[in-house]
Formats: C-alpha cells, structure tokens, sequence
C-alpha cells in the first residue's frame, strides 16, 4: 500500500472512531448516572461482564485512584474526581435494576424525559419497607382518633355539667350521694371544707352525667371499634354485613314490596338528610319522631318540608336585627357597589 494510501486509511478510521465515539456521547446525559462518561467504560467492562467481575475491577480501580495513594494536592484532586465516578459507576451496575434502566437509556436515547424521571424516582424511593410505613401512618391516625374523640368527648362532659337543665336532672339522680356529703359536713370528725365540698359535688354531677347521660354523634364517648386499625381489620366483615343488608333490603322492599319499619324509614330520612350515621344518632328522639311523623321517608313529602323549612330560615333572618344590619351594610359597602373612588 502506497503512502497516501495508507494515510488516507488512518484518516477515515480516526473519523470513524469520533463518530463512534460522539455516537456513544449522545446516548449520554448530563447529572444522572455517570454522567457524559460510560459506566462501562468507566469500570473498563462491558455489557455482558458478570457482577463478580465488575465488582473485582471496581475494587482494583478504587485501589488504584483513592486519594489517600497520592502524594500532591493537584494528584488528590484529580484522583479523588476520577475515584467518585468510579463508585457511581459501580454502584449502578452492581444493582441489577438500576443496571437494566441504565442500559435502556442506552437503547432508547431518544426518551429524554422518562430517562431522567426512571434514575430520581429510583433514587427518591423510601428505602424502608412500604409496609412499615403503612403501619406506622394507620398507628398514628388511629392514636389521633381516638385521642380527639376523647378530647370530643370531655368537652361534652363540661358542657352538660354547666348547663342547668342537664345539671338538676344530675343532682336529681344523685341525692343519696349529695346527702351523704352533707351528712359529713355536719359530722365533726370528718369535716369537709367549702371548696372541698364544692370539688366533691362538681365531681358528683359530673360522673352522673358520664354514666347517666347518653351522648351521642360526633360528641359521642369514643369506641376502640371506631378507630382506623380496628376499622381495617373488620373490614371483610364489615363488607359482608354490609352486602347481606343490601340483598335483605331489596329482598324485602323492593322484590316483596313489605312496609317499611321505624328503623328503614329512618335510615332513608337520614340519607335524604345527606347525615352521617353518627350525625343523625345526634338528633334528639323528639325530632326524629316529627320526622317519622311527617312521613319524610317519602322524598316528595321530604322536598316539600325542605322547601317549607328553607322558607321558613329565610323569614327569621329577615326578622333577625343582625341579619338586616347586615344587609344593609352589604347594600351600602359591599362589593357589589362601585363608585368613582374605586
């Protein structure tokens, strides 16, 4: 081969190694994985090297450039660089999934976007057991139920125990007790001071109301059934007893066309009423007897209520002094009004 023949030959193939090269550069992105550099080339192993193998170049590698094997600074420098590519190198290709993904970005450089989402969403995944996680979340919604519902639940108590309707009826079931106090106040060898007496009585009335009383809706005493573990757990039951309700009720109302009872009317008040089961359980038993009475089970005679109700709310806020005062503050300044000074 001629001399310009043969440097014609070296040419092309110093050509053709850039193309090869930039080709592979394109495949490459900035700020994930290794960068514009190869993990491959990196740990100077291919595709097909086994991981004991990527792992024993890996180690020789790290050996080779640790920082701590160079004297200068400039040497450190330039070792400790090249040393933490080589770390990331490896720690993409030992992990076989973090390996596949890094080998489709090669495949499929034209997926700009997904290639980026597939490496941070890898590296942004929780590394504790999902698990864990999931008990630990029900553990502390279920811990701040119940513990609201117990603070619900107290603030009921104090209310009742102020007010005097609810007040007298305590004092009425606990006379025997109230008797005895005042018996004790009289007996010299065991007196009671005023505020002594006065603490024994507020904790009399409040224990009748705790066991007398029966509060119910959200104020309600908190059950170790409400809270979300024990709710989970019932769950299969709860779906059962709920489906085998469902077919008895079309069963019975619908198929046999049998009369409605107190408690099927009601349940059908408390869904026009759009209530929660313990929001309904809230409303007194006169109220709940008007209702049954005004048959609102029946959604016509139960749109007429409600627009007989909604009618009647519309005239005591009409009648109401603080309603009017505020409609005509509205009227005068409200936003709707727009003047020059605007």
């Amino acid at each position: 081969m001629s001399r310009g023949n043969c440097s014609a030959f070296l040419f092309a193939c110093c050509v053709a190694l850039l193309l090869v090269g930039g080709a592979r550069a394109a495949h490459l992105l900035e700020g994930i994985y290794c960068g514009t550099q190869d993990c491959y080339d990196v740990l100077n192993v291919t595709r097909e090297t086994p991981k004991a193998e990527v792992a024993r170049n890996y180690r020789q590698l790290a050996r080779k450039f640790h920082p701590d094997s160079h004297r200068t600074e400039e040497a450190k420098k330039v070792a400790e660089e090249h040393f933490k590519l080589i770390a990331t190198a490896y720690e993409i290709l030992k992990d076989d999934e973090a390996r596949n993904d890094y080998n489709y970005m090669l495949d499929n450089p034209q997926e700009y976007y997904a290639h980026y989402y597939r490496y941070y969403r890898r590296r942004v995944a929780p590394k504790v057991d999902v698990r864990l996680v999931i008990a630990v979340a029900v553990s502390i919604i279920s811990a701040i139920q119940y513990y609201s519902g117990r603070q619900r639940y107290e603030m009921a108590i104090d209310y009742f125990a102020t007010v005097p309707k609810y007040r007298n009826r305590a004092l009425e079931m606990a006379k025997a007790e109230i008797e005895e106090i005042q018996t004790k106040k009289k007996d010299k060898k065991e007196r009671l001071s005023k505020t002594e007496q006065k603490e024994k009585l507020e904790k009399l009335i409040r224990k009748v109301i705790v066991e007398k009383m029966d509060i119910k809706g959200s104020y309600a005493k908190p059950e170790i059934t409400d809270i979300l573990w024990i709710q989970l757990i019932i769950l299969p039951y709860t779906i059962i007893v709920y489906i085998f309700w469902y077919i008895k009720w079309i069963w019975n109302f619908t198929i046999l066309k049998k009369p409605y009872g107190d408690e099927e009317k009601l349940h059908l008040i408390r869904k026009h009423l759009k209530m929660g089961v313990h929001q309904f359980k809230g409303i007194d038993e006169e109220t709940k007897q008007e209702y049954l009475e005004d048959e609102l089970w029946i959604t016509d005679n139960f749109l007429r209520w409600k627009e007989l109700a909604e009618e009647e709310e519309k005239k005591k806020l009409a009648e109401n002094t603080k309603y009017k005062q505020y409609r005509r503050y509205m009227k005068n300044h409200g936003v709707g009004r727009m003047t020059f000074d605007d």
